[in-house]
């Protein structure tokens, strides 16, 4: 049987033209069950006796249609003004688990705060009958065992998503201000005849802005207290973007004053708290190693490796199936996947919600929504800390190729100095990579082949790379034009004046006259041209591994195959020299077999040398 909300969104009409349809009996084997139609799942869409347009009828439906919850994380509004993914269930396996403190950790912008906004709705006790908000969803209709839950709970809701300031001063403020709010919200305990007088007391503090730092880090776990006694049921207490403060404080340098805070905050509420139901948190990163959590033997913490909760952030293939239908974009299936799909939550392949109702929203084009809603930090500091094996590596992932890595989900963003290693864990778990193969090891971490997830990410990729060469060798976007219009019109003159122009400006930043320098710099100063040109780096071809491969993607191009050698201290003739040796072992080892196995025919090869700034490039 289905609601008349589900039905509507099957015929293509408006929830109040099927209501009205039940009514008056124009639904064979409708039935009302507590105020509810419930209609069966075959039932045809009667006819209306109206004779209209096909103009008409089209732009009627096309108007009933409900807009996309963009920006919308209030549960209330995007069930009932938005078109909504129903995301429920994630109560009944919430409920199932018991887990008495949950830490969900997903990239940003995947629903979390729309989540625990749905939670808070559905378990807080209100003057209001909030069931209604839940009538037509998939948690209603799992049984009375999950329903007896809603409605029964005090609930503490917190969300730091906000809190990105340069200070400790104007965090600690922003902080103090949500804690204000919240005890706003529980403003019945100022006249609560359960409570003693000085839990009143420090209450109105809160409430007036006048506690101290000291005060706010017990508050969390005085409030509970407090509502337990009122309600004589124990709090959930729910805490959105619990590291965003975190990370603001690491980029910000007041970590330490940060993590003291938190330390102290999160223990009052979490750890052996007698007045807490249920606690949930969600991040982006597990900071384990801070001991933020230190002694929560009961956490339970939920990533993106993880079975558990799998579907229930982010959207699922059946789900954006479902959308598009619903908005007539049936066709644009494929472009979708390639631009936004990719990512394994658990062993569930997982589609980005921001990036996928944007493009809806948008008429369908295709662009990195989910990539400009905020700072890319993650990928910032790895391009700044990253060795010379894993900028080739990262280059790599951004040509479509897969990597070995091993993933430690306690990473933080203070363990790129210890282990460069550790960027992975930190890509991953922020939504810049996704893991394809994984094998848990005996110490916890993850053995993990990962890829750049799609089309999307490798555009910021292919940004941030840009970004991070002009701030450490001031090349312009035009240097980096006239290096891509120099390769399109074969100018090889012209390539080797727009490497030289980069040389003299970024090289006085290194101390390095290895190859695998320059060659991470070639690739980098390349990967703008990935959408006429598929790159590779160090593959089998002939009798040995090229340097560089620029396998046209369109036959007007030609192919390009690049050998690079460095010496240092070469004078212009031995740097002569050195690039007809790297021409010449172009031809000696058959680099262009593979090329030629594809059919190309039209293939240009460059032999690269250099020595400290000077670069001279040979062509055949």
């Amino acid at each position: 049987m289905m609601t008349c909300k589900e039905k509507a969104e099957e015929w293509g009409v408006s929830v109040r033209t099927v209501n009205d349809l039940c009514k008056k009996g124009k639904v064979p084997g409708v039935i009302k069950e507590g105020g509810i139609w419930r209609i069966p799942d075959a039932a045809p869409k009667p006819a209306d006796g109206r004779v209209i347009t096909g103009k008409y009828k089209k732009n009627q439906i096309q108007n009933e249609k409900k807009p996309l919850p963009i920006g919308i994380s209030d549960y209330v509004r995007a069930q009932s003004e938005y078109y909504y993914v129903d995301k429920t269930l994630l109560i009944k396996e919430f409920l199932d688990r018991k887990a008495y403190v949950s830490l969900f950790t997903r990239p940003r912008r995947f629903g979390k705060t729309l989540n625990m906004d749905m939670l808070r709705v559905f378990f807080e006790i209100s003057d209001e009958d909030t069931s209604r908000y839940f009538t037509d969803k998939a948690i209603w209709k799992s049984g009375a065992e999950y329903r007896e839950h809603q409605g029964k709970y005090p609930v503490i809701f917190l969300s730091f998503k906000d809190v990105k300031f340069d200070s400790w001063e104007a965090t600690f403020a922003k902080i103090s201000e949500l804690l204000q709010e919240e005890f706003g919200r529980h403003s019945e305990l100022k006249d609560s005849g359960r409570l003693k007088d000085y839990e009143i007391d420090f209450f109105r503090k809160v409430l007036n802005g006048q506690a101290s730092e000291v005060e706010l880090s017990a508050s969390l776990q005085k409030l509970s207290k407090m509502l337990k006694e009122h309600y004589s049921i124990a709090p959930i207490i729910i805490i959105d973007e619990y590291d965003t403060p975190i990370q603001e404080g690491y980029a910000k340098e007041f970590y330490d004053e940060i993590i003291g805070f938190m330390r102290n905050f999160f223990s009052g509420a979490f750890k052996d708290n007698s007045n807490l139901s249920y606690g949930l948190l969600t991040g982006i990163l597990r900071i384990a190693q801070e001991s933020i959590f230190s002694g929560l033997n009961n956490l339970t913490v939920n990533s993106v490796m993880d079975d558990e909760y799998d579907g229930y952030f982010g959207f699922t293939e059946p789900e954006v199936l479902k959308i598009l239908k619903y908005y007539g974009s049936f066709d644009k299936e494929a472009e979708l996947k390639d631009w936004y799909d990719g990512y394994f939550f658990g062993s569930k392949e997982i589609y980005n919600p921001w990036s996928v109702i944007n493009y809806i929203s948008k008429g369908c084009l295709p662009q990195a929504y989910w990539v400009n809603t905020g700072k890319n930090e993650v990928l910032e500091d790895v391009l700044r800390t990253a060795s010379e094996d894993i900028t080739e590596k990262l280059y790599s992932l951004l040509q479509g190729e897969r990597v070995i890595a091993r993933i430690d989900q306690n990473v933080v963003y203070r363990s790129l100095t210890e282990d460069p290693a550790n960027i992975y864990s930190l890509l991953l778990v922020a939504g810049y990579l996704k893991a394809l193969k994984k094998d848990l090891q005996g110490d916890g971490s993850w053995l993990c082949e990962v890829a750049i997830p799609n089309r999307e990410i490798a555009a910021v990729y292919k940004k941030e790379i840009l970004s991070h060469l002009q701030q450490i060798g001031a090349i312009t976007r035009t240097t980096a034009d006239k290096i891509a219009e120099s390769l399109y019109a074969s100018d090889f003159k012209g390539l080797q004046r727009g490497i030289s122009e980069y040389m003299s400006k970024s090289i006085s930043f290194y101390d390095s006259g290895a190859e695998s320098f320059y060659h991470g710099l070639v690739l980098g100063l390349i990967a703008m041209m990935d959408n006429q040109y598929k790159i590779k780096s160090n593959r089998e071809s002939g009798d040995g591994r090229y340097d560089i491969s620029m396998i046209p993607r369109d036959e007007k191009y030609p192919g390009i195959i690049m050998e690079l050698k460095a010496e240092k201290g070469l004078n212009e003739k031995s740097l002569e020299d050195l690039s007809a040796d790297a021409l010449k072992q172009i031809d000696d080892k058959g680099y262009d077999a593979e090329m030629r196995e594809d059919g190309i025919t039209d293939i240009m090869k460059l032999g690269i040398a250099f020595s400290g700034k000077k670069v001279k490039i040979r062509t055949k």
